[in-house]
Parts: structure tokens; sequence; C-alpha cells
């Protein structure tokens, strides 16, 4: 994997993601055991593209309300939501959009959200037609699964990350997608880089939550709710486009120093 800190020249309040390239690459999407807006599975091509190695903490977000002077969402005060390193929560998909214009502003990068199709691949890690991130076995296997996520989410990259370098990329919150919501969308989705239908009510989600019985969700588990909705178990992670220079390699130490910013 290929993990770098984007540094902005720009604005001393834009603090850049942890991105990790995800190479092009045609995948399996979508599942044959899950719900029925998982099928027919599907082979489709997604170009390579960067993603944030996690979720869009409340440290990072801070610098986006006090450039902004927008409210900040529901829970931010919250003492059980509010550690700096936790995922921001309560975002609606307008505030996560929101959120990747500024930053594209103030650092000319193409900040995003990503497609289902995109999320799905980086989700997997190079699996193919796996359940989760790490192969098939379940939830209840991964480390401390019993004691995690009990009042909240955790703070992001307390775990180790899948095979691309994405932490909590199953877990922790429901993540908002670019795409708008169709559950039948799988059997009229473009071959190459699919995003989505035309506008609906409702706009797709990836990833697990916290507060579920099930707190992992499967790598092609599809999930929605209203663009403007504000939800304790959802956030976002950004995509941005394939333009960067002075890619490194990762290493535990580079994850370390980012957070302790």
């Amino acid at each position: 994997m290929t993990l770098t800190r984007a540094i902005s020249n720009t604005s001393a309040l834009a603090l850049e993601p942890l991105l990790v390239e995800i190479p092009a690459a045609w995948f399996l999407m979508g599942s044959t055991a899950g719900q029925d807006c998982e099928r027919p599975v599907h082979r489709v091509w997604v170009d390579a593209f960067l993603l944030a190695a996690t979720q869009v903490t409340n440290a990072e977000y801070t610098r986006f309300l006090s450039a902004t002077n927008i409210a900040p969402p529901p829970f931010w005060q919250d003492p059980n939501f509010n550690h700096p390193q936790q995922p921001v929560t309560a975002v609606s998909w307008f505030e996560a959009t929101r959120y990747c214009e500024w930053l594209r502003n103030e650092t000319a990068r193409a900040y995003r959200l990503p497609t289902e199709g995109e999320w799905e691949l980086a989700a997997r890690g190079g699996l193919e037609q796996k359940n989760f991130p790490w192969g098939d076995a379940p939830p209840q296997s991964l480390s401390d699964y019993a004691t995690r996520w009990q009042t909240g989410p955790e703070p992001v990259a307390r775990y180790a990350p899948n095979a691309f370098g994405l932490f909590d990329i199953c877990d922790n919150v429901h993540e908002w997608c670019s795409d708008w919501y169709d559950p039948n969308y799988y059997a009229i989705s473009p071959e190459r880089n699919p995003r989505g239908p035309d506008e609906t009510k409702r706009k797709s989600s990836r990833g697990g939550s916290w507060r579920h019985h099930i707190k992992v969700a499967r790598c092609s588990a599809r999930s929605s709710i209203p663009p403007e909705f504000q939800y304790a178990d959802y956030g976002f992670r950004i995509a941005c486009d394939v333009r960067y220079l002075g890619e490194r390699r990762p290493n535990s130490s580079t994850v370390a120093r980012y957070f302790s910013v």
C-alpha cells in the first residue's frame, strides 16, 4: 500500500488526511449471500483513486468549523462523541460534501466522497468475494470485539488496517458515499466506474456501526438514509483523484505522528 500525508500550503487551518492509493482493478461487486440490494453480483472496473486511511475525525472537522463558522453537528459536546480522534458523527450528507468542497478550495485538490464502487473495492483490500476485509471469519473473531464500541465510536486507527492500509473500513460509523441509492441499481450498473442512479430520495452509505448488534458490516453490505439526516452513527471518509507527488511507504510511526497533531 502507499500512504501519504498531504500538506496544505494555503491554509494553516486545513489539515489534509493520510491518503492510501487504491490501485485500479476489476472486481466482483455485491454478494450472493447478502440482501437483495447486493445482487446481482457483477464485474466492475474502478479507476485508481486515493482514499483517506481513516474516517474524518473531530480534530479535522474542528478546523472546518473554525474556518466556516457553521454550527457543529449534534453530539458535538457529548463526552461519548467528542474525543479529538473519534470520527465526527451526526454529519448530514450535505455537510460531508461541504467539508470536501472546503478542503478542495483550500488545497486545490479534488476531494470528494467515494462512490459505492470505490468504497467496496477499497474495503475488500484485494480479496475477492470475501465477507470482510480480513476474509470470512466472523466479526466476533476480532481482537477485543466484546469490549469495543460500548457507548460510541472509538478513536480511529487503534487496530490493524486492512491490506490496503485503511483503518475501521467496515466498522465504527456508517460512511456516506457520493451515490444516490437505488436497491435495484446493480441490475443496470455500468461496467466501468459506476456512479449510482439519477437523484432519488436517499443517499448510499457503507460500513458498520458502533450501535448495531453486529458491529462490523460485510464489504458488500449497502445502507442508505435521506441526505439531510444526522445520525449518531454516521460519519464519512474522503476520497481524492490520483494527482499526488511525494508518496511514501507507510509504517506505524507515520500513523502515530499524524494522530499526534
